[in-house]
């Protein structure tokens, strides 16, 4: 059933597990279907002798991809008409991620969402905001 204007309000939530224990072969398949090739996120040896960190880690857009999924579940395919965030924490092998989606305001058939996507350990690793054209 699709989303209607009529029926939600400012400060409705829609909630989704976006992934349960992210895996490297997630990340690497991502690599592979984005071009982004950068080997802090599939090559273990770089990414802690050379670049440093613990291990290898998530792009980050494949966690606004995921948050998009989301958006789109909510609202409906190809309703969004405008989406961005700020990346704010690293996606390690192993997270779980869930992402909240808040109606901010409703005017006629524009909605305006804020969204933020959690890891099990509840901090922030995308905050954006959104914009969906859905019925009336």
């Amino acid at each position: 059933m699709a989303l209607k204007a009529s029926e939600i309000k400012a400060g409705d939530t829609y909630r989704e597990r976006l992934v349960d224990d992210l895996t490297r072969t997630q990340i690497v398949q991502y690599a592979g279907a984005s071009g982004d090739y950068n080997p802090v996120h599939t090559d273990e040896v770089f990414a802690t002798k050379v670049a440093g960190y613990p291990t290898v880690f998530s792009h980050g857009m494949l966690t606004m991809g995921m948050t998009g999924r989301a958006l789109t579940n909510y609202v409906g395919d190809g309703r969004l008409t405008k989406y961005g965030v700020r990346f704010t924490r690293q996606v390690w092998p192993g997270d779980t991620l869930d992402a909240t989606v808040t109606v901010k305001a409703v005017n006629g058939d524009l909605v305006e969402l804020e969204l933020e996507t959690k890891n099990q350990n509840g901090d922030v690793v995308i905050a954006g905001t959104a914009e969906a054209r859905i019925d009336t």
